[in-house]
């Protein structure tokens, strides 16, 4: 085993351009995610008891959750922070007013171009689409599924994306912001000489994540940019498509729990959720203002500052040990006021119909 492999176990961070767990396969990484949830299931009785950490959302949010009804949960102190949407369905059959119906749900929610097309019902950024004009956007509802829910949101320019771990138990009076990710996608710029090919396998980072990234630029790849040209090779914030995340808990003040607080009592029985937003800079948000929330992740929520490259395997699992403990903890909370777990056969029911939409969505940016 080697001197770096064995630092990161023991405890000592691992600089360099990736973790040396971070694109291990799925199951090798979340098996220990697992054993430790099925440990909690026989404790508290359930299998499916984090779905009460968050009441109003379909299954809580394990899975096959609306993101346009989480949204809509937001009330008149949370919606101002919220970036602007508009909900619609494709129709049944394939039909060119696709188009019109989705022009008129952004003119009625006071949005125009360009906006992010996402799938109602998704994860990981599968599907997710920058629109900048009626091409596009006509284009990216007839390679979507038929009458299947999507969301058009304002597309927030702040240069900053974070993710924001909030956590409050019922009876509680304030909440508190348990992770933050700061989270920096994938960007080369240009020399006026090499292209963005070369330009990614001169960084280390970019190199080492570079079968993630070349795949979707295609021949973009060849492209040479003009010095000083900054190419963001990605648009959804997501390291498993070359972001770079950091772990972030250091920039929180109490002017940003503050204000997490006070928009999070304000979305309808929700006690557990990474908030994923736009930030105008560092400095602003630490002061609890200038920023635009994207989406309310449920009860499936990651804290990912995991996936910052400097993070050991042993902080990595307590992270990820610490919020799902606090979700069954939740749930059984709840449950004591009288709220019903999912059943596993609708939790099952809502996965496969989740599963089965990602593999039919457009491709993401």
């Amino acid at each position: 085993m080697s001197e770096a492999v064995l630092g990161s176990i023991c405890g000592r961070p691992r600089r360099g351009p990736v973790s040396f767990f971070e694109f291990w396969p799925g199951w090798l990484f979340y098996t220990p995610v697992v054993l430790f949830w099925v440990a909690q299931s026989i404790r508290h009785g359930s299998a499916t008891l984090p779905s009460l950490a968050n009441p109003s959302i379909a299954a809580g949010g394990i899975c096959g959750e609306s993101k346009n009804e989480i949204l809509d949960l937001a009330g008149k102190v949370a919606r101002p922070w919220v970036a602007d949407y508009a909900a619609m369905t494709t129709l049944a059959h394939a039909d060119s007013t696709d188009l019109p119906v989705a022009l008129a749900a952004m003119a009625q929610a006071g949005l125009q171009f360009p906006v992010v097309a996402k799938p109602d019902m998704s994860c990981n950024g599968v599907g997710v689409r920058v629109v900048r004009d009626e091409a596009q956007l006509a284009a990216y509802l007839a390679a979507f599924p038929r009458a299947t829910a999507l969301q058009l949101q304002r597309l927030v320019e702040y240069p900053g994306e974070a993710g924001i771990f909030y956590i409050r138990h019922p009876g509680e009076a304030r909440g508190r912001i348990t992770s933050v990710t700061l989270k920096y996608p994938p960007m080369v710029t240009g020399d006026g000489r090499r292209s963005v090919k070369a330009l990614i396998a001169a960084d280390e980072r970019l190199n080492a994540v570079s079968h993630l990234l070349l795949p979707k630029l295609g021949a973009q790849a060849a492209r040479v940019p003009a010095p000083g040209e900054r190419v963001t090779l990605v648009f959804v914030g997501n390291h498993c498509r070359g972001s770079t995340f950091k772990d972030g808990l250091h920039i929180v003040t109490p002017a940003l729990e503050a204000r997490i607080d006070e928009i999070m009592r304000d979305v309808r029985d929700v006690y557990f959720s990474r908030i994923d937003l736009r930030y105008e800079s560092l400095e602003s948000l630490r002061e609890g203002r200038g920023f635009k929330i994207i989406e309310f992740n449920g009860a499936a929520s990651e804290a990912t500052n995991i996936w910052d490259p400097e993070m050991t395997l042993g902080k990595a699992y307590r992270e990820q040990f610490f919020h799902y403990g606090q979700a069954f903890k939740i749930g059984a909370a709840n449950r004591e006021k009288g709220w019903k777990p999912v059943g596993l056969v609708q939790l099952a029911r809502l996965w496969r119909q989740q599963k089965k939409l990602m593999a039919a969505y457009p491709a993401n940016d």
